[in-house]
Formats: C-alpha cells, sequence, structure tokens
C-alpha cells in the first residue's frame, strides 16, 4: 500500500514566505545574536570570576602571614611576662622566646615578600575589572535585543549589536592585557 505522499517543500516555502513577510526571520537573526552574546556574557564572566580570585587568594597569603607573625609575637610577649611574673629566669621560657623571635623574623620577611607579590598582581584586578566591564556590555546588548524582539523595530537590534561589539573589545582588551 503506497503512502500519501504529504507535500512538505511546499508546506516549508509557505512558512518561509509567511516569516519574511511578518519579520519573523528577522527575529530568528536577533535570537541568534542574543545566544552568541549571551555565551560570550558567559565567558567574560568565568574569566573575570578567575582573575579577581587569583588576585584575592595573594591577598589572602600575605594577610595570613602577618598573622602567623603576630601570633608568634603574642606567644614571646606571654613567655615574657610569664618570665617577668616568677622571678626567676627559666632556661626553657628563655630558650622558646628566642625562638618565637628568630621565627617571627623570618616569617615577616615572608609576609613582606609575598605583600609586594600581592600588590604586583595588581593586573589580575584590572583583568578583572576589564572582562566585568564587558560582562556588563553584554548583558545591556542582549537586554535591549529583547526589546527589539518585543517591539520588533530593527533599529533596537542595530543598537544591541554596537553594545555587543564594545563587550567583545572589552573582551580582546581583557585578554591581551598584561
Amino acid at each position: 500500500m503506497e503512502e500519501a505522499e504529504v507535500p512538505l517543500e511546499h508546506l516549508h516555502e509557505h512558512v518561509k514566505e509567511t516569516a519574511e513577510h511578518s519579520g519573523a526571520a528577522w527575529i530568528s537573526w536577533v535570537a541568534l545574536s542574543t545566544a552568541i552574546l549571551a555565551v560570550l556574557a558567559a565567558i567574560a564572566g568565568l574569566l573575570s570570576g578567575q582573575h579577581v580570585n587569583e588576585a584575592m587568594m595573594n591577598q589572602i597569603e600575605a594577610s595570613d602571614q602577618w598573622n602567623y607573625y603576630q601570633a608568634k609575637g603574642i606567644k614571646a610577649s606571654v613567655l615574657d611576662a610569664k618570665m617577668s611574673l616568677s622571678g626567676t629566669p627559666n632556661e626553657s621560657d628563655q630558650a622558646k622566646r628566642d625562638r618565637y623571635e628568630k621565627e617571627q623574623e623570618k616569617i615577616k620577611s615572608e609576609a613582606e615578600h609575598k605583600e609586594v607579590a600581592a600588590k604586583l598582581n595588581f593586573h589580575n584586578f584590572h583583568k578583572h575589572e576589564v572582562f566585568a566591564r564587558g560582562v556588563t556590555m553584554f548583558q545591556i546588548a542582549i537586554a535591549i535585543a529583547a526589546i527589539s524582539a518585543l517591539t520588533k523595530k530593527r533599529h533596537f537590534w542595530v543598537v544591541s549589536l554596537l553594545f555587543g561589539v564594545v563587550g567583545c573589545v572589552f573582551l580582546v582588551l581583557a585578554g591581551i592585557a598584561k
């Protein structure tokens, strides 16, 4: 038994013609460009977060080292107070105190080094800011594209694409920044 042939080509042409006359084909391009902008915004957001996390980790490491330095200083001060209250010098306490002071000098040097490294690593904050600006431009572009689709006005789509281009510029600038 033969199956009935459905004129799909005819139907496809009719849908295409209707879409072209109603502006639906143009809206498809708006949807595609919006999807691309969303992907670029996601990439820029991910890279922005990565750079801010790296910069924060460097700063946290420096702060941790300074906290360790202060802890050794407090231990030495407690031993000083103990020795001055007891009246008799204890060899063990004096040795501990001397060890804390030596360790504190080494820790201070390392803390200063990490602090300088964190400050020199400012490029991570800079890259974060540039990527974040790109994310903002992409989000604005997506919002304007949505307005374009809702109002069916092409000039909003063009403005959306311009914001998307600016977002791409920020993405490239952050990528090549040292």
